[in-house]
């Protein structure tokens, strides 16, 4: 079912994506409230910038339509895609990236907050650098301390580390996983140029770029998605991490998650390395 609460028109501006399956609802609206925000900082430069959102209801969130009444009435087209069941994170988003007839498509978890600058430094980001086809922003927790979310390519080590060892074990591999995250060149300060992998979290694409792509590998039901996806858009464009763009980030890891999801984060990572060449030590 498709659901779309103000009429289709073609938007040239900013199409955006969020899978949800049974969210908090609390948090959910706070995403939306802080891209309506965005976006009204973004119609005071661009006057007549259109954004679509795509909200794609994997299950168990009635009160979707409720949440999105404060960014409709500024002027944004809001479809709800519902019905397919729990398809997925990738797959989620590829049903609203397949609608997508925009310059620009941010693919936005429904725990990010973004900060009131961060949709129009991005656009200008992108206007001044053509080669750019993915950008990734300055990641904060919530005790705003940068998360370290870009990556090296990962080894089987780095994942078991960072993902399921104690706090206390961590620290005896605190220079192998720094390395790991980019420690050496993520900053508050400073456009890093190609980082191999970016957090699905926030991932803002050329929406040609991420069409040529053909979004999202099926394949991944959860975890490893956004991995793969970073390392297929190396091959067509420039990826930059800038942190003139901040968002805020209250999402945690597969470990602190139940057992079902170390399951998903296993069987996808073995999907991952099998496509992409396997790293143990």
């Amino acid at each position: 079912m498709n659901t779309s609460l103000v009429p289709n028109s073609r938007n040239e501006g900013i199409s955006v994506s969020v899978v949800v399956y049974r969210p908090d609802a609390a948090q959910f609206a706070q995403t939306i409230g802080s891209l309506a925000a965005a976006y009204d900082t973004l119609r005071a430069a661009r006057l007549g910038v259109l954004l679509h959102l795509y909200v794609v209801d994997n299950g168990g969130f009635d009160a979707v339509a409720t949440v999105l009444n404060d960014i409709i009435t500024r002027g944004a087209e809001c479809t709800v895609v519902a019905g397919q069941g729990n398809v997925g994170y990738g797959r989620g988003h590829n049903l609203a990236i397949e609608r997508a007839a925009s310059r620009y498509h941010l693919v936005l978890n429904p725990d990010i907050d973004l900060d009131a600058n961060a949709l129009i430094r991005a656009v200008e980001f992108f206007e001044s650098h053509p080669d750019v086809g993915l950008l990734t922003p300055r990641i904060g927790d919530e005790d705003g301390h940068i998360q370290y979310l870009c990556r090296r390519y990962p080894t089987l080590l780095d994942l078991f580390v960072r993902g399921f060892l104690p706090a206390s074990a961590r620290r005896f591999f605190t220079r192998r996983l720094a390395r790991y995250e980019m420690q050496d060149q993520i900053n508050e300060r400073d456009i890093v140029w190609d980082p191999p992998i970016v957090s699905g979290c926030f991932m803002l694409f050329r929406t040609d770029v991420l069409k040529k792509l053909a979004g999202f590998d099926p394949r991944y039901f959860l975890y490893f998605e956004d991995y793969d996806l970073s390392l297929r858009t190396h091959e067509i464009a420039r990826v930059a991490y800038l942190p003139a763009v901040r968002v805020l980030h209250h999402g945690g890891g597969a470990a602190r998650k139940g057992s079902a999801h170390i399951r998903m984060f296993a069987s996808s990572a073995f999907k991952f390395f099998n496509r992409f060449g396997w790293k143990w030590l």
